[in-house]
């Protein structure tokens, strides 16, 4: 095969592979073993009909086709090889030249991965907000406990915020009863927000047993177009008020949730675990606060198909957390009222920053790669063993060691160490809270 590079600009390649006629011939007879037992001739037994005979009966051209497809894959590959391109998307394909006396030209042009050039990052700054612990962090935490543990009673007064009512329900628009806006015995806590905005609101203050007319408008852009801008009228009964009633914060409190004895040791701990979450979320914030400042100072072009990918691959795990919770997609945009193109609107901001941290870092990586000895990798093993297979971590290393997957640990190994010896670089600021 002969490849030619005939461009390559803005981070995309166009090239061309000549491929001979030989091959091409030899191509054409895959494509005639492969598809002959479809033709009947007569005279001929299915499938023992000579390719000669099928081609002057349905022209030459009958398995040029399949001869292409099957030659494809491998001149695009030795294409890209021989020109050390790295693609990113899937390649337009162009047969320029085909015929049964000249080597047969294919043209393709695929977008290729940027090669971004870093700035200067020896004195790069970062804000980060304060994830030290302080006493309402652990009021919060206590707090939280209380709402847990309460309990609900049924009260004859006034219903106020946050109290859930229990109703009946019936709502029309212009007179007319529509679908789904029809319920009984039906719990709602006041000030959630989870009904029609306006709706909780009106309910405040009724009592059990009353029977209130609630008009509310349905937003604009409310998923039942039907519905959208409509004024509305429910006509509501209210079955009973409950409120939450929280336990009292006290050391027998404390023996009951947990195993402490006094409420002096128990937000002791709180305070303990919190300042050992916030250690972890402070890493976490420096790393990536150091790598959004080091891509402000890497100029990147990047192809729109980078960011599609990672927007494709983000939407794909997006579906299925929502899958995991139980709920189709199409339940959660009716339940959230909104849609695939809103969320992948939503989505499309953090696969951009992905894509240009992910860049940034190759670069970062390249430029400095740091020396990785074999204490390291034995490390970075022990590590993953102790995480995915702690009861047997020898076997787990043994197998990790065999896998062939040394090679990756490496490259994992430089790619921390880089992260690390960035983060080390940023001057932090703390802001305050």
């Amino acid at each position: 095969m002969s490849v030619v590079l005939e461009s390559k600009e803005n981070n995309r390649a166009v090239f061309t592979v000549e491929v001979s006629q030989e091959d091409f011939q030899g191509a054409i007879k895959k494509a005639y073993a492969k598809n002959k037992s479809r033709f009947n001739v007569p005279g001929f037994r299915k499938g023992k009909v000579p390719m000669k005979v099928i081609e002057m009966n349905y022209g030459k051209e009958i398995f040029y086709e399949d001869a292409i497809n099957i030659l494809l894959p491998d001149a695009y590959e030795s294409g890209v090889e021989e020109l050390e391109l790295n693609p990113v998307a899937t390649p337009e394909v162009d047969v320029e030249k085909i015929d049964e006396e000249n080597p047969v030209v294919f043209k393709f042009e695929v977008d290729v991965r940027p090669e971004p050039v870093l700035g200067d990052y020896s004195n790069l700054e970062a804000e980060i907000e304060d994830y030290s612990v302080n006493d309402a962090d652990v009021d919060a935490v206590v707090e939280s406990a209380l709402e847990t543990n309460a309990r609900i009673e049924k009260v004859e007064r006034e219903a106020k915020d946050g109290d859930t009512v229990n109703i009946d329900f019936e709502g029309s628009v212009d007179g007319e009863v529509f679908e789904g806006g029809t319920a009984e015995n039906y719990d709602l806590t006041l000030g959630s927000n989870s009904f029609i905005p306006g709706f909780e609101e009106q309910l405040i203050g009724k009592k059990p047993g009353e029977e209130v007319e609630v008009n509310v408008t349905f937003p604009e852009d409310y998923h039942e177009e039907s519905l959208a801008n409509k004024d509305t009228l429910f006509k509501v009964k209210v079955n009973s008020i409950s409120e939450k009633i929280k336990p009292e914060l006290d050391d027998e409190f404390v023996k009951d949730i947990s195993e402490f004895d006094t409420l002096e040791e128990y937000k002791a701990d709180i305070r303990k675990n919190l300042e050992k979450e916030n250690e972890a979320s402070l890493e976490s914030a420096k790393q990536n606060k150091a790598i959004e400042a080091l891509v402000n100072v890497t100029e990147m072009d990047i192809p729109e198909s980078m960011i599609n990918n990672q927007l494709d691959q983000d939407y794909d795990n997006f579906t299925k957390r929502i899958q995991s919770m139980g709920l189709g997609i199409d339940q959660y945009y009716t339940i959230t009222n909104s849609s695939e193109e809103q969320v992948r609107e939503e989505l499309r901001v953090n696969a951009e920053n992905q894509v240009k941290a992910d860049l940034a870092l190759d670069a970062l990586v390249a430029k400095e790669n740091p020396e990785v000895s074999d204490e390291d990798i034995d490390a970075e093993l022990d590590k993953l063993a102790e995480q995915y297979s702690p009861d047997d971590k020898e076997k787990f290393i043994e197998n990790m060691k065999k896998g062939g997957s040394l090679d990756f640990i490496k490259d994992s190994v430089v790619r921390q160490k880089a992260v690390k010896n960035l983060i080390d670089s940023v001057n932090f600021k703390v802001k305050s809270k």
